[in-house]
């Protein structure tokens, strides 16, 4: 047989009269086995640009294949709870909640980890665009952003490379947009040096009958790609990249990073939104990591019949790429919809008022399959379900690692403490003022959060707050938490402190928790002892929503985060969005006046293991984490709903202790407080127990807080009174408030003023 030329187009009738043709399949992240996969799928070898769709859409990015078998379990939780109702949840773009008075919340996180590795500004903020993209794919108008960042030692070269440039991004594309940030972490730690963790989360909010889904229906409807043109950004970007470690040699040779224009995007969204009014679309999904790979594949599998594509209607920024470039393209803002024959001109018109390019591209058949052609002749020929929803499926091996017992042996109650008052103090000072405790305003104020009018809430509250409806004050709460070392001391109660820690900080502004979204951060899959770390995780967070009562709507898995043989912390983060009927009645977490009551609600053990101070000032990690009492976690959170009228400030002890929700409770009120402490200060202030919470009470209301309590059993303990202009430990020490803030302002700007271009 004769083979025909490589540089000849690749067609599919071509390619079945060519079996033997080499192709690159190692090249673009298949495995020998998935390549042959394919040709058994076709029954011949795959065209170039089949090759393209399915080694995009089966990378690990997309295809979830080491991890499904874990997400599964996710299924099992109730989605409709005494809180609220999912309107849309795991496998739609972003899940949907049921707030109440004909409202619904869209909120969903997502990884751009390694292309903001690669190239920090453009990699974060194309997390912030396409995450905001799937939010309005759901028929919702964005309204918030959120930023959960993990770094390297604030110290070292490669820190100072990507963390001005991520901080940038996320800043320039959300500012841009019109989108507050109302909150997130900056959390730094050896392990992220030189794998960066770069989660975006956005808030969407819409009308029920709004909602709108990732579907090709209707044989004889149209297809139509909207927003930017195609370019050469991206190719086979975010699903490569984030399907691969990287070496010791950094990012040099990765495919490239995608590049953002925020203005194209704002046109986009008040676009779609005006589409959507005009009741013209009947499936839509956006552009993202596969690009139109994914959006072709997905939206036809999740349909009722197949689509044709002539990809020579694409319109192009490149004219020079080939098709399956254009296939594997992950340029940014861009959307695709499904839209009636008759409706095309008002699409176009709409699109043309918003000086959106749209081009007619393709119709949806009845065939079920996925045919694309390229000037007439078809490169590809596939069941799109093939493509988008029955890739490989992994087993991967898991097993508990020999080192875990010695870890958890290792205990941090056995380090030495400060003996003295003055030791004490010391100790809070360093706390304070260590990177993961310090004010993080030296990133915060590089973002906009209260443009659009409606934040309630932001950074450095507890959970972020936006307003839903303003005549009525709806309104909802965010949190993200997530702590790696208590996960890499026990997978499976590291990720329910996760949860536990969000759900709290929801609770304490005086938000019910509904819903969770994650964004599951793991190193290589292929480590065994990385996939019983995802496996723990995943089981425990699962186990824990199902006590707690709260579905997991969606979410994201970031694998292969590590640098050679060094993989990150294992770092499941958690977001909870909850619903709040009067915004107006929020708790604040900053002191509010001198002369009120302090309770701390809740039992403090001697739980010092994975804390900020063993890692501080001992550079230690080993133990067990703290004790996971979900039903606590519950009982606290409904004693703050029901003491809503007598609780005038909430703060979560989480990360530092009870120093750290004293410190910054003083330093963002500018109010002192004099506290007596019980059985050992050190303990007292440092430990990290879980489902603990600081309030406050005017004098007179503290007594019926104590009442309360009894009913919901829950732990309190009286430790002081708000006032003056020093935080006092009785027959120990005080600390100005001035100094607090002096060691906790200062950090950040020392490490970073010299990056710092507010103007980039």
């Amino acid at each position: 047989m004769t083979s025909a030329p490589i540089t000849a187009l690749d067609t599919v009738s071509v390619a079945s009269a060519d079996p033997d043709r080499e192709q690159p399949w190692a090249e673009l992240g298949l495995k020998e086995d998935e390549y042959t996969a394919i040709k058994e799928i076709l029954g011949r070898r795959p065209t170039g640009a089949e090759l393209a769709m399915y080694s995009v859409m089966w990378s690990e990015h997309c295809s979830y294949k080491s991890s499904k078998v874990h997400l599964r379990q996710f299924g099992e939780i109730p989605q409709e709870t005494p809180a609220g109702k999912m309107l849309a949840g795991i496998g739609e773009n972003a899940g949907v909640i049921d707030v109440g008075q004909g409202y619904a919340v869209t909120f969903k996180i997502e990884s751009h980890n390694h292309p903001s590795y690669v190239e920090p500004y453009q990699g974060a903020a194309t997390g912030v665009g396409g995450i905001v993209r799937d939010i309005l794919a759901m028929g919702a108008r964005p309204v918030a952003v959120m930023d959960p960042l993990r770094f390297g030692p604030l110290d070292e070269h490669d820190t100072h490379r990507v963390l001005p440039g991520i901080v940038a991004g996320i800043g320039g594309y959300g500012n841009c947009l019109g989108l507050p940030n109302i909150g997130g972490e900056a959390v730094f730690d050896e392990t992220y040096l030189g794998n960066p963790l770069v989660n975006a989360l956005a808030i969407g909010v819409l009308k029920h009958e709004d909602l709108h889904l990732a579907k090709a229906s209707g044989a004889g409807n149209l297809v139509i790609m909207y927003g930017a043109r195609t370019g050469g950004d991206g190719i086979g970007g975010a699903s490569i990249l984030a399907s691969v470690e990287f070496d010791e040699d950094g990012p040099a040779k990765r495919p490239s990073v995608q590049v953002g224009d925020p203005f194209m995007e704002k046109l986009l969204i008040e676009c779609t939104l005006e589409l959507f009014a005009a009741g013209i679309v009947r499936g839509i999904q956006d552009f993202g990591a596969a690009g139109i790979s994914c959006a072709t594949s997905e939206l036809a599998a999740a349909g009722d019949g197949g689509m044709h594509v002539e990809l020579t209607k694409v319109p192009l920024r490149d004219s020079t790429l080939a098709p399956e470039e254009i296939l594997m393209s992950e340029s940014q803002e861009r959307m695709m919809a499904v839209v009636a024959p008759e409706d095309e001109a008002a699409f176009m018109a709409i699109c043309r008022k918003w000086d959106v390019e749209a081009a007619t591209i393709g119709t949806v058949t009845g065939e079920g399959r996925l045919v694309i052609d390229w000037n007439g002749e078809t490169i590809v020929d596939v069941d799109p379900r093939t493509v988008a929803h029955e890739g490989p499926v992994y087993e991967r091996p898991y097993a508990r690692p020999e080192w875990q017992d010695g870890l958890q042996a290792d205990v941090a109650e056995k380090l030495p403490r400060p003996e003295s008052a003055d030791e004490l103090r010391a100790t809070w000072l360093r706390l304070v003022a260590s990177p993961n405790l310090c004010d993080k305003s030296w990133i915060t104020q590089q973002y906009d959060h209260y443009v659009r009018g409606n934040t309630v809430l932001a950074q450095p509250a507890d959970s972020g707050m936006i307003r839903v409806d303003e005549s009525t004050n709806l309104g909802v709460a965010v949190s993200t938490d997530g702590n790696g070392r208590y996960t890499k001391l026990d997978p499976y109660a590291g990720a329910q402190l996760a949860l536990a820690e969000s759900f709290r900080n929801v609770a304490t502004v005086g938000a019910t928790p509904l819903a969770v979204s994650d964004c599951l951060n793991f190193g290589s899959p292929e480590d065994p002892a990385v996939m019983w770390q995802f496996a723990e995780a995943t089981r425990g967070l699962k186990d824990a929503c199902l006590e707690l009562g709260i579905p997991v709507t969606g979410g994201n898995v970031s694998l292969y985060n590590q640098t050679g043989e060094v993989a990150i912390l294992p770092t499941p983060v958690v977001a909870v969005l909850g619903v709040i009927d009067d915004v107006t009645r929020r708790t604040p977490s900053r002191f509010v006046a001198p002369g009120e009551r302090i309770f701390v609600l809740g039992e403090t053990r001697e739980e010092l293991s994975g804390s900020e101070w063993a890692h501080v000032v001992h550079g230690h990690l080993g133990g067990l984490p703290p004790r996971v009492d979900l039903a606590a976690e519950k009982s606290v959170a409904e004693l703050l709903r029901a003491a809503s009228d007598v609780v005038t400030s909430a703060h979560d002890l989480s990360d530092g202790g009870l120093s750290q929700a004293l410190a910054e409770a003083a330093i963002q009120s500018g109010i002192g407080a004099e506290v007596a402490l019980d059985g050992d200060p050190f303990v007292a202030l440092f430990a990290e127990s879980a489902g603990r919470v600081m309030v406050t009470t005017h004098l007179h209301d503290g007594d019926a807080l104590l009442r309360l309590a009894s009913e919901h059993d829950v732990v309190v303990t009286e430790i002081g009174v708000t006032g003056g202009d020093v935080v006092g430990v009785e027959g120990q020490f005080e600390i100005p408030v001035v100094e607090l803030a002096d060691a906790w302002r200062a950090t950040l700007p020392n490490a970073l003023n010299a990056e710092f271009t507010p103007d980039a």
